[in-house]
């Protein structure tokens, strides 16, 4: 209990900064397509722990392609262990968009400014911050925590979390469930309410490659096999259709809390319930599962033809689906119909949807540990839109929960700062950040 009371060390509130703002520097720009280099920032996270005495371990099944693993042994040899997760890749920026450089990682106004501030570098400084605490105190947790800071998490995940989940299983052994990213900040859907949101489920990843064949000829003639009016047929139908409500045990738990708090009773399971009702009266809130209530299917990408009086015999586009658990079947079927006989479709890169417990001891912990640091905050399950590194360590049969802790003002936009421009988080945020980590890795 003493070690509860007395939480992490003022070096860590220190460390926490400095670490996310030097891993921001350390520019891991995931392109796609295996153009992306993770070595550096995992050789940076690597030394750290081990000059904390924490064995790191470095693998790659592409040379730059880095992942870091390591474990802490826990005071119960009995108790299941939890995996503590990070992908040390992000998303392209454009310096010309950005109020400072997105890899200068600047810390102005008590605010660090860069590529990664919240997706996701300031979770991996803040674990790495947290255990580097633990190590001076002399702290040990309850159970085994495993730390994984991988590659390749924003593009298929082949060279990170799939490539550890499927050739090191056995870095592994015990882990039952885990935490990363994409829950616990702070969101603010009207003056005086502040909720935080924790990831109990991830809609599974469809991307698809859509083709069309036609008839190849010169641009000036008739030509009613057009490969490009066959895929821009099929790819308007695709992105006007209205995919029916699915709801899922996270996302029922969700509107029934966010009605709650807002006085209203529901019934989800009613035979006349009408979500879209309810998240009309829901105001700002409803953002939070408005994504959630069913499937979609985004057209991202065309490409055809060479010359502008040149039919092409072929036409190509990608769509960015996304399943809710148990909808797989329907989704399938459903492509078959919109994309018709003169198309067709595969998947690009597929994962599954997860579902994790809501009324779980793991769950109840994760609430409470926000909750001590924030007690007029409301902690409130929600599933999220896109997909992390969860889905592949769900093939271990690990539990994931989306946990980055973070108490944001309500000015600053957490869902518009995940790939967008002028990516920054607060001091503050990344303090409120350790704490509640610290607190919850040593309860769980």
């Amino acid at each position: 209990m003493a070690d509860e009371v007395r939480g992490p060390d003022t070096t860590a509130l220190d460390e926490v900064v400095t670490f996310t703002s030097e891993l921001i520097r350390i520019d891991t720009t995931n392109r796609g397509g295996g153009d992306c280099r993770e070595r550096p920032a995992a050789e940076y996270v690597a030394e750290r722990l081990a000059a904390a005495g924490i064995e790191p371990t470095l693998l790659e099944r592409t040379p730059g392609r880095t992942n870091v693993v390591a474990r802490i042994p826990g005071t119960d040899p009995t108790a299941e262990a939890l995996l503590v997760h990070g992908h040390l890749d992000v998303v392209p920026a454009d310096p010309a968009e950005w109020t400072t450089h997105p890899f200068s990682g600047e810390v102005r106004d008590d605010v660090v400014w860069g590529r990664g501030a919240v997706d996701m570098k300031n979770m991996d400084a803040m674990v790495l911050a947290v255990v580097r605490s633990w190590a001076r105190q002399g702290i040990r947790p309850r159970r085994d925590i495993v730390l994984a800071y991988t590659a390749d998490e924003e593009a298929s995940a082949e060279d990170g979390s799939g490539f550890l989940a499927d050739r090191h299983a056995d870095l592994f052994e015990g882990c039952t469930e885990g935490i990363s990213e994409s829950g616990a900040f702070s969101f603010h859907p009207q003056p005086g309410t502040t909720l935080y949101p924790i990831a109990a489920g991830e809609r599974g990843t469809a991307w698809l490659t859509l083709t069309a064949h036609g008839r190849a000829g010169h641009g000036s003639k008739v030509n009613t096999a057009n490969a490009v009016t066959r895929l821009a047929d099929a790819v308007s139908r695709i992105g006007a259709h209205r995919w029916p409500v699915r709801l899922t045990p996270t996302v029922r738990a969700a509107l029934t809390e966010l009605a709650a708090l807002q006085g209203i009773e529901i019934d989800t399971h009613a035979p006349h319930f009408d979500v879209d009702v309810l998240l009309d009266k829901l105001g700002p809130a409803a953002a939070l599962v408005a994504p959630t209530v069913r499937n979609s299917t985004n057209p991202t990408m065309l490409a055809a033809g060479y010359k502008v009086n040149v039919i092409p015999g072929q036409a190509v586009a990608h769509i960015d689906g996304r399943t809710l658990p148990g909808t797989e079947e329907e989704f399938a079927r459903t492509m078959d119909e919109l994309t018709g006989p003169d198309v067709e479709w595969e998947y690009h890169h597929r994962e599954v949807a997860l579902e994790a417990p809501v009324d779980s001891p793991t769950f109840a912990k994760l609430r409470a540990a926000v909750e001590r640091f924030d007690p007029d905050g409301h902690v409130v399950p929600f599933t999220m839109s896109g997909g992390t590194d969860a889905k592949q360590f769900s093939r271990l049969g690990i539990t994931g929960y989306g946990f980055s802790p973070l108490r944001l003002p309500p000015d600053l936009d957490y869902g518009a700062l995940f790939h967008g421009v002028d990516e920054r988080v607060p001091v503050d945020a990344l303090h409120f950040g350790v704490r509640v980590l610290d607190h919850y890795l040593r309860s769980a």
